[in-house]
């Protein structure tokens, strides 16, 4: 099935869809994205990334490009014409196409892209079943980390050197020696005493909404959570660890710079917990 993406109001062939020189995405990373996992042909964690959306948007002062229920229509035909049964949807709304300067321009309609893609769900479940490598990197973002903006150029770098590491992600660690977050996930940790821990929403990260719907989770399950930060050393010493994200859902850790965490396997919570959000993202799906 050839793929369509939708891109300012049309419908268009993958292959064929473009934006505008001047479009203020492109020039400025003056744009905002979400990214929905789709399950079962639906919606994951919908509302949470709607939420998360319109907050992002606010805080660059770009307008809403459509209303909420026309956002839907809109992802779930581009899902549909996809035929995307298992995978992802992606957003983005930039401020618009003007004539290139810094002052945000005037009049100007907001213009969005959207697409969708298939992911292999089997092969993330054995990524999950043997657990993923990460390294650590030095916190280089910019201090409003908590917008979920097109501006990615050090998460690319953290990731790319990941993989010529051979790991799968990189973990971002600022100038106290804390972990924040994952160059595309939130990290995680089951500590010594057996508390899982998390960093802080207040401590430039992204408000993962897949990090939300598993503290939810957590909660059901009667397991001790802790919003604090904890550090490389603390993470290499730990029982578990693990990262949540609407890409990779949650995947098992298993190495830290190439040292192994507790018996270097998948360990039973993170285990757990994956089987719980999926079962509850499923359940919830709109």
């Amino acid at each position: 099935m050839p793929r369509v993406a939708y891109v300012n109001g049309l419908y268009v062939p993958h292959a064929e869809a473009a934006v505008h020189v001047e479009d203020r995405g492109y020039q400025f990373a003056d744009a905002v994205y979400e990214v929905w996992s789709v399950m079962g042909g639906k919606l994951a964690d919908a509302a949470g990334h709607f939420t998360r959306l319109r907050r992002s948007l606010a805080e660059l002062s770009i307008a809403e490009p459509m209303s909420e229920a026309a956002l839907r229509v809109v992802l779930r035909e581009v899902i549909r014409r996809n035929g995307v049964r298992e995978g992802l949807v992606y957003l983005q709304v930039s401020r618009g196409v003007a004539r290139r300067d810094h002052v945000f321009p005037k009049d100007v309609a907001p213009a969005v892209v959207v697409t969708a893609r298939r992911v292999d769900r089997a092969a993330q479940d054995a990524s999950a079943a043997k657990g993923i490598g990460v390294i650590t990197t030095p916190e280089t973002r910019w201090g409003r980390c908590d917008i979920k903006t097109v501006g990615l150029l050090p998460n690319l770098l953290a990731k790319q050197a990941a993989k010529d590491a051979g790991a799968t992600e990189a973990w971002f660690v600022d100038a106290d020696g804390n972990v924040t977050e994952a160059s595309s996930a939130n990290a995680w940790i089951v500590d010594a005493d057996g508390v899982l821990r998390t960093r802080e929403t207040t401590a430039n990260i992204l408000r993962g909404i897949t990090r939300t719907t598993l503290l939810e989770v957590l909660r059901t399950e009667n397991l001790k959570v802790e919003e604090r930060p904890f550090t490389v050393a603390e993470a290499l010493g730990a029982r578990e660890a693990f990262v949540s994200g609407a890409g990779g859902l949650i995947q098992p850790v298993v190495r830290i710079d190439g040292k192994p965490i507790g018996d270097g396997r998948p360990g039973p919570v993170a285990t757990r917990l994956r089987a719980a959000y999926i079962e509850t993202a499923r359940r919830n799906a709109e």
